[in-house]
């Protein structure tokens, strides 16, 4: 089978192709919605002078790769420089040839800056290429978004199927992914687990590895194919999560009414304050490839090598955290105690209490629970050193 061949068959969750890049570019900025947005931005300027300057800005880009270079890396080295205390990137545990493709395997912690970041970290630690992303469509509620995301090399994940559907969409994405990193020579970036675990009690879905040992070659083993992608687990940490106040909300929300469910525009809500709150410290960190491990669980019967095999990414992902002095207040708070008091000053739990106050100050909702809201928060900020302790002492 040809490369094109091979292609077509996901043509219905893939990104963009060099050869659509420039089509999709023209239906972008001529669509409605998105136009509005720019407005925005520059309400002074004519719709045409907008247009026309974003036509020259295109003038050679090619590739998806070459959109996020021209495109992309400007507005996320603005997002770093604003709205971050500066950003980490540590790959000792890979090998030191850039030439092979990961699939890297995080925890989730914004629905839009996770891949981003990322991505500005391989172009900035010399990387040849950025990653391929999976984008839940329960996202992409308009056609501009979805157009976007496919220049961003962003391929398709659906959600809310029936099982069977469900089925044929996790074999199809699977065989993406093999095709991604074995045949166009790209990196991927996954989410552990669907949706981002709102607790930060960060645990990798079963089914997201099965997921990924569906494609490959078809008289492989499962490891076999799991190996074929180079997983890697990935440590995302932020010293603040700006959604945490929106996370903490929705956990009264379900509690009052447990058929509560967000809307879109709760969704796009999530995503602008993720983008533009302020995050303080954030750190990446790879850790041990799963090659390097993997064949210790062989002999398993499958259901335990899953679970294993999930365990053992959790605890490389928890080993990975990078802890800050929010991460220890909020734990010795909970646990009424001062076990880790040497990890913080009185002026660090001073500044936090009062970074609690201000974001459960911007919840306005009916029967409005501080008590609860604030420990749900300080739960989010202790788990990852809950986690990353219980790895020390395993």
């Amino acid at each position: 089978m040809t490369y094109e061949e091979e292609l077509k068959q996901f043509d219905e969750i893939r990104p963009y192709e060099p050869s659509e890049m420039r089509q999709a570019f023209n239906e972008l900025i001529e669509d409605r919605q998105f136009s509005l947005i720019l407005k925005g931005f520059v309400p002074w300027m004519p719709k045409l002078l907008r247009n026309a300057l974003l036509r020259a800005a295109f003038i050679g880009v090619h590739t998806p790769l070459g959109f996020q270079k021209r495109f992309v890396k400007p507005f996320v080295n603005y997002i770093i420089r604003k709205k971050t205390d500066g950003t980490d990137f540590d790959d000792r545990a890979l090998p030191r040839d850039k030439s092979i493709r990961y699939t890297f395997v995080s925890n989730h912690r914004d629905i839009v800056l996770d891949s981003a970041l990322l991505d500005m970290m391989l172009v900035k630690a010399k990387y040849p290429t950025t990653v391929e992303i999976g984008i839940g469509d329960n996202l992409l509620i308009y056609p501009w978004i979805r157009r976007l995301v496919r220049m961003n090399k962003a391929f398709t994940v659906r959600r809310a199927l029936a099982p069977k559907e469900m089925l044929r969409s996790s074999q199809l994405m699977s065989r993406y992914i093999h095709f991604a990193v074995n045949r166009k020579h790209e990196n991927i970036w996954l989410a552990q687990r669907e949706g981002r675990a709102k607790d930060s009690d960060d645990r990798t879905q079963e089914s997201v590895l099965k997921m990924l040992a569906m494609g490959g070659e078809s008289n492989g083993s499962e490891t076999e194919k799991l190996k074929d992608l180079n997983i890697v687990p990935l440590t995302i940490s932020y010293e603040y999560d700006p959604c945490d106040y929106l996370k903490a909300k929705e956990f009264q929300l379900k509690r009052d009414n447990p058929q509560y469910k967000k809307s879109r525009q709760d969704d796009l809500e999530n995503m602008k304050t993720g983008i533009f709150g302020h995050k303080g410290r954030v750190h990446y960190r790879c850790n041990t490839p799963i090659n390097n491990w993997i064949d210790e669980l062989n002999e398993l019967p499958r259901n335990e090598f899953y679970a294993r095999l999930c365990e053992r990414m959790d605890k490389e992902i928890h080993s990975g955290y990078e802890l800050f002095p929010c991460n220890f207040i909020a734990l010795d708070s909970l646990n009424h105690r001062a076990d880790h008091v040497s990890q913080y000053t009185l002026e660090d739990e001073k500044a936090f209490a009062a970074y609690l106050d201000a974001q459960i100050a911007k919840i306005d909702i009916p029967n409005k629970d501080v008590q609860f809201l604030r420990e749900r928060m300080l739960t989010m900020y202790a788990n990852p050193a809950r986690n990353y302790l219980n790895t020390e002492n395993a």
